[in-house]
């Protein structure tokens, strides 16, 4: 009978004994190698994936924005005119992060720590999972923003916008990347296998693509849809990045800024917490 309350005890001292999976992140600078070798990893298919990153918003913008452009003309935007074209530019360019973060921080980050165990290989060294964890977040922003800016550089030829505003635009799309590699970071965590990222592009990604204001402007949304639809990551990100392509500065940034900010703080910490569950670390 007195082993009872022993054994007890000894289980509440495990447990205080055991860091809380939610405890703030512990980075620090041993994130940079981890980073260093998916750089370099990737930079032998540097050029295969550029060009299928950059070919299906390419598509889009062509397919809409010259085909439908002709129909549609101009949209106005905050009571000013904007040819169609330069209206899907802005708001494609903000996809493709979304994009190029997500597949990154899903697929390849899985990939990383689930079926090739390069995670686990390279804890054995002194290298803590919370940078591992953070240098998949900074190398998913990385890849989007490497698709984002090769995309601008085609708009650029295209003539389709010239403002020096693009300038805080790309900082605004590295920005955008990281938010939603911190989001998709949380699905990676939760996977058995590549057919849970299902669910995300199905239930997050598609329906936020189409209410978010890339195609057509959030004004033509009833209501309801539209109060929500201007809380999604990818609508501030729209909101932030179409005025700069129009050479105009964004109104309430602050609060659009606000909310990628906002949303990436709070997905990475979540992604953190359910990854230390996984590796009960």
């Amino acid at each position: 009978m007195s082993s009872h309350p022993v054994s007890s005890s000894a289980a509440q001292e495990v447990r205080a004994a055991t860091p809380s999976i939610w405890r703030a992140p512990q980075i620090s600078t041993r994130w940079w190698p981890v980073f260093l070798r998916n750089l370099l990893v990737w930079r032998k298919l540097a050029i295969p994936s550029l060009i299928g990153n950059i070919a299906e918003p390419l598509i889009w913008l062509v397919a809409f924005g010259y085909g439908m452009g002709a129909l549609v003309g101009t949209v106005l935007v905050s009571g000013v005119a904007v040819p169609y074209i330069l209206f899907l530019a802005s708001g494609s360019i903000c996809m493709s992060a979304m994009n190029a973060a997500s597949f990154e921080a899903l697929y390849s980050a899985f990939s990383r720590m689930h079926v090739q165990k390069t995670w686990d290989g390279i804890m054995n060294a002194p290298v803590g999972l919370d940078d591992v964890v953070f240098a998949e977040m900074l190398w998913a922003g990385f890849k989007a923003i490497f698709t984002t800016t090769a995309i601008l550089f085609v708009m650029l030829g295209l003539g389709i916008s010239h403002s020096p505003k693009l300038v805080v635009a790309w900082f605004v799309l590295l920005g955008s990347g990281i938010t939603f590699s911190c989001i998709a970071l949380i699905f990676n965590a939760l996977a058995k296998g590549y057919e849970f990222f299902t669910y995300y592009f199905t239930l997050f990604m598609t329906p936020m693509m189409f209410l978010s204001g890339v195609f057509f402007p959030l004004e033509q949304l009833p209501e309801s849809v539209r109060l929500v639809a201007s809380w999604l990551p990818l609508s501030n990100a729209v909101a932030l990045v179409r005025p700069l392509f129009m050479d105009r500065w964004p109104d309430d940034w602050w609060l659009h800024a606000a909310v990628l900010a906002g949303y990436a703080v709070v997905s990475f910490w979540i992604a953190l917490a359910l990854t230390r569950k996984r590796f009960k670390a």
